[in-house]
Protein backbone atom coordinates (compact mmCIF):
# COMPACT_ATOMS: atom_id res chain seq x y z
CA UNK A 1 0.00 0.00 0.00
CA UNK A 2 2.95 2.31 1.12
CA UNK A 3 4.11 1.84 -2.73
CA UNK A 4 0.99 3.47 -4.75
CA UNK A 5 0.42 6.24 -2.13
CA UNK A 6 3.75 7.30 -2.72
CA UNK A 7 3.26 6.64 -6.64
CA UNK A 8 -0.20 8.58 -6.39
CA UNK A 9 2.18 11.67 -4.43
CA UNK A 10 4.84 11.28 -6.62
CA UNK A 11 3.58 10.99 -10.17
CA UNK A 12 4.42 12.91 -12.97
CA UNK A 13 1.11 12.25 -14.74
CA UNK A 14 -1.90 13.04 -13.09
CA UNK A 15 -3.79 10.28 -14.64
CA UNK A 16 -1.26 8.10 -13.32
CA UNK A 17 -1.20 9.25 -10.40
CA UNK A 18 -5.57 8.80 -9.72
CA UNK A 19 -4.97 5.24 -10.74
CA UNK A 20 -2.77 5.14 -8.48
CA UNK A 21 -5.38 6.23 -5.82
CA UNK A 22 -7.81 4.32 -6.89
CA UNK A 23 -5.29 0.78 -6.58
CA UNK A 24 -4.67 2.00 -3.20
CA UNK A 25 -8.02 2.24 -2.26
CA UNK A 26 -8.96 -1.38 -3.81
CA UNK A 27 -5.78 -2.74 -1.29
CA UNK A 28 -7.22 -0.98 1.69
CA UNK A 29 -11.01 -2.42 0.58
CA UNK A 30 -8.97 -6.08 0.41
CA UNK A 31 -7.72 -4.93 4.07
CA UNK A 32 -10.95 -4.23 5.41
CA UNK A 33 -12.41 -7.34 4.50
CA UNK A 34 -9.26 -9.46 6.25
CA UNK A 35 -10.57 -7.55 9.39
CA UNK A 36 -14.13 -8.65 8.60
CA UNK A 37 -15.44 -5.12 8.49
CA UNK A 38 -17.47 -5.78 5.23
CA UNK A 39 -19.83 -2.52 5.82
CA UNK A 40 -16.61 -0.18 5.74
CA UNK A 41 -14.78 -2.63 3.36
CA UNK A 42 -18.40 -1.39 0.80
CA UNK A 43 -18.57 2.18 1.44
CA UNK A 44 -14.59 2.20 0.49
CA UNK A 45 -15.01 0.32 -2.48
CA UNK A 46 -18.18 2.48 -3.46
CA UNK A 47 -16.79 5.65 -2.61
CA UNK A 48 -13.55 5.57 -2.35
CA UNK A 49 -12.46 3.17 -5.47
CA UNK A 50 -15.79 4.03 -7.63
CA UNK A 51 -16.87 7.08 -6.99
CA UNK A 52 -14.13 9.55 -6.30
CA UNK A 53 -11.91 7.56 -9.57
CA UNK A 54 -14.50 8.57 -11.96
CA UNK A 55 -15.06 11.85 -10.50
CA UNK A 56 -11.21 12.60 -10.73
CA UNK A 57 -11.45 11.26 -14.47
CA UNK A 58 -14.31 13.17 -15.58
CA UNK A 59 -12.49 16.05 -13.96
CA UNK A 60 -9.67 15.12 -15.68
CA UNK A 61 -11.14 15.15 -19.20
CA UNK A 62 -13.23 18.39 -18.66
CA UNK A 63 -10.07 20.40 -17.81
CA UNK A 64 -7.84 18.50 -21.17
CA UNK A 65 -11.05 19.92 -23.15
CA UNK A 66 -11.03 23.19 -21.40
CA UNK A 67 -7.42 23.60 -22.28
CA UNK A 68 -7.71 22.22 -25.45
CA UNK A 69 -10.03 25.11 -26.31
CA UNK A 70 -8.18 27.84 -24.83
CA UNK A 71 -5.49 26.58 -27.13
CA UNK A 72 -7.31 26.64 -30.41
CA UNK A 73 -8.44 30.56 -28.49
CA UNK A 74 -4.83 31.45 -28.93
CA UNK A 75 -3.60 30.25 -31.91
CA UNK A 76 -6.67 32.58 -33.32
CA UNK A 77 -5.77 35.24 -31.53
CA UNK A 78 -1.84 35.25 -33.15
CA UNK A 79 -3.38 34.61 -36.51
CA UNK A 80 -5.19 37.78 -36.34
Amino acid sequence: MIVFAVLAVEGKKIINSVICLSLLSLLSVLGFVLMKALDVAVTEAVIGSGLVTILFVFTLLGVKGEEIKEGEEKCEESLL
